[in-house]
């Protein structure tokens, strides 16, 4: 097994959710085993079972670790032999302190300091108190720096533990960075190659559609001076024809711009504006002008809404009768709009045959308009419904509510 293995196996170990409560209780069982063979007394006992156990909440409440250090040092006070179990528990406890940073770890290294020279002090009074052992050296004496040996090898321990805990803190911090600016720049590159698909998309439609909708404006356009005999209706088509191209033209540039520049274009003050629902007229009369037969019905008060709002109306009224035209020619439509109270009610219907069943390639339409009119209703919080119409023919409702 190879070392880069064994260290993945060990941190999926250590990371799983039951790891902190069996290392806590396997070391509370020692620690019993412990005492079992060599018994101290209840304070000490109590203390012991205390700091072990207290292990199997160090991952869910950190925090108790301070507890966890505290009882073992109250053991070692209660008692001048230092268990195997309280060793650990105490390694344990600080590392999680300053894994966790519940305190900084000068503060933590001060603490435990103060504890280790209190336990070492308690100690020396125990000792000076007892009169079948020889007498406390003065300090200055010979042997009298022996007696803070517990102090200096407890504080080593305990730096050393909170070294180790802060230090693993800190690499993780530093790959979690890592992994962030790795994400951020894959972000940042993805953004780009969209960019760059966009303008690719941008300079296609500029060369392919962008010059064919111009050369049908301009063959319209001068088809009403370059042909002899037209009919002033044929006249008029020949307009509405390039009126349209030149009405396409505009919206193609102004998609184009979208493409080339989506952060300028969400801020462009020099665009033109979107069509709203004042521009109906205009949208039923193209409809007619083509050969279409359209009315407009009007209910309650009408009342200025916002730019979404009246575009998504628009552009579902739009694509409505463009379906209309396409898959029921001749038919009459009719356009009827509600101003509510809260919301905008739209419904497009017309007298055709009606849906086309089952549709795919056979003739009938995919349902690509239909998802996009019911992307627009979905945009500002509204529902569009389509199918057969309650009088036969088809039907295109939406409620729009604000």
């Amino acid at each position: 097994m190879s070392t880069t293995t064994l260290r993945r196996r060990l941190r999926a170990l250590t990371a799983a959710p039951a790891y902190p409560w069996l290392t806590g209780a396997a070391l509370t069982a020692g620690a019993a085993a412990e005492l079992v063979a060599f018994p101290g007394s209840p304070t000490n006992a109590a203390a012991i079972l205390f700091s072990t156990a207290s292990l199997m909440w160090r991952r869910a409440f950190p925090p108790v670790a301070l507890a966890t250090v505290a009882a073992g040092l109250l053991s070692f006070g209660a008692d001048t032999s230092l268990s195997i179990a309280v060793m650990i528990s105490g390694l344990i406890g600080c590392y999680v302190l300053a894994r966790h940073r519940v305190l900084h770890p000068a503060l933590l290294v001060a603490g435990g300091t103060l504890g280790a020279v209190a336990t070492n002090l308690w100690h020396i009074l125990s000792w000076a108190r007892d009169d079948r052992l020889p007498d406390v050296p003065a300090l200055g004496n010979a042997g009298s720096l022996g007696l803070f040996a517990e102090a200096f090898g407890l504080s080593a321990v305990i730096l050393g533990a909170v070294s180790m805990g802060d230090a693993v803190r800190a690499r993780e911090e530093t790959r979690h960075e890592r992994a962030l600016a790795q994400a951020q720049l894959i972000a940042v590159e993805r953004r780009r190659a969209a960019e760059a698909e966009r303008a690719a998309i941008a300079r296609e439609l500029h060369d392919i559609v962008s010059h064919s909708v111009s050369m049908i404006a301009v063959q319209a356009e001068s088809a009403t001076y370059t042909t002899p005999g037209l009919t002033p209706q044929a006249r008029d088509g020949f307009q509405q024809i390039a009126g349209t191209a030149r009405d396409s033209m505009a919206e193609l540039r102004r998609l184009l711009g979208v493409l080339r520049t989506p952060q300028r274009a969400e801020t462009a003050a020099d665009t033109a504006p979107q069509p709203t629902l004042d521009r109906l007229d205009d949208l039923l009369a193209q409809h007619r002008a083509v050969g279409g037969s359209a009315e407009l019905r009007v209910t309650g008060q009408r009342v200025p809404l916002a730019a979404a709002w009246e575009l998504s109306a628009y552009r579902i009224v739009q694509e409505s009768l463009t379906n209309a035209r396409k898959h029921a020619p001749g038919a009459r439509a009719t356009v009827e709009l509600g101003y509510r109270t809260d919301r905008l009610t739209l419904r497009v219907t017309d007298d055709g045959p009606g849906p086309c069943e089952p549709p795919g390639p056979g003739g009938c339409p995919t349902g690509h308009g239909l998802t996009g009119m019911r992307e627009r209703a979905a945009l500002v919080g509204g529902t569009l419904t389509a199918g057969a119409g309650r009088a036969g023919g088809f039907s295109v409702e939406a409620e729009l509510p604000w």
